[in-house]
């Protein structure tokens, strides 16, 4: 079964050129382009659409907007592709549901695998991005601005290191527990926080706001 996606940008050069490298992959088939995310909230509305590749700046509805309401009204994950101009959009992208924030720049093969993770259930964050959302906030490094009273100490640890950027096989060396205990740990704080994603939990550590 073939990942179906659609790419949304109002570069024609950028969405076409993207359409004709994602069909040399036999796992994707490109449904549709299209020029901004009022087309492809529409697109995903009407269509089944695995994945839509959503770019920020974007004429009638940008792609933070449309990454919202596609979450809200239809299956489809978004995934943001981005530049660094675009650095003031990203937390709210994150808030919206966004399932991934990519760089236009990667290789051919990471937007490839972002697609594929994304759409196995999996959230695609850039190093470089959370690196990003972390000076924007003016953090030097990873400070908790939650309600410490509502997790428990081993909650917090993981937290802080997922707002580090760690993976879970990255948490488990370094807390020296299993990676099965600490996606048990994730799925608590999510359930606490009414949160979706490990991405959402770093901004929440970061910032101390759920939306």
């Amino acid at each position: 079964m073939k990942i179906k996606v659609i790419i949304a940008d109002d570069n024609s050069f950028i969405r076409e050129g993207m359409k004709i490298i994602l069909n040399t992959y036999e796992e994707f088939e490109v449904l549709e382009t299209v020029n901004d995310g009022l087309e492809a909230l529409a697109f995903c509305k009407k269509h089944e659409v695995d994945v839509a590749l959503l770019d920020v700046r974007m004429p009638n509805m940008n792609g933070v907007e449309a990454t919202k309401l596609i979450t809200e009204q239809t299956k489809t994950k978004p995934l943001i592709l981005t530049t660094f101009d675009d650095d003031e959009y990203i937390l709210d992208a994150i808030k919206n549901g966004a399932k991934g924030y990519l760089l236009k720049n990667n290789d051919p093969e990471q937007i490839r695998d972002a697609i594929k993770s994304v759409f196995n259930g999996n959230t695609v964050m850039q190093e470089v991005v959370l690196e990003k959302i972390k000076a924007n906030l003016g953090e030097n490094k990873p400070e908790s601005k939650v309600d410490i009273s509502l997790f428990t100490e081993r909650e917090l640890d993981i937290m802080s290191l997922i707002a580090k950027g760690l993976s879970n096989k990255e948490i488990s060396k370094q807390l020296f527990i299993s990676e099965g205990t600490i996606a048990n740990y994730i799925s608590s704080i999510l359930g606490k926080t009414g949160l979706n994603h490990r991405t959402q939990i770093a901004i929440y550590y970061l910032t101390g706001k759920v939306n």
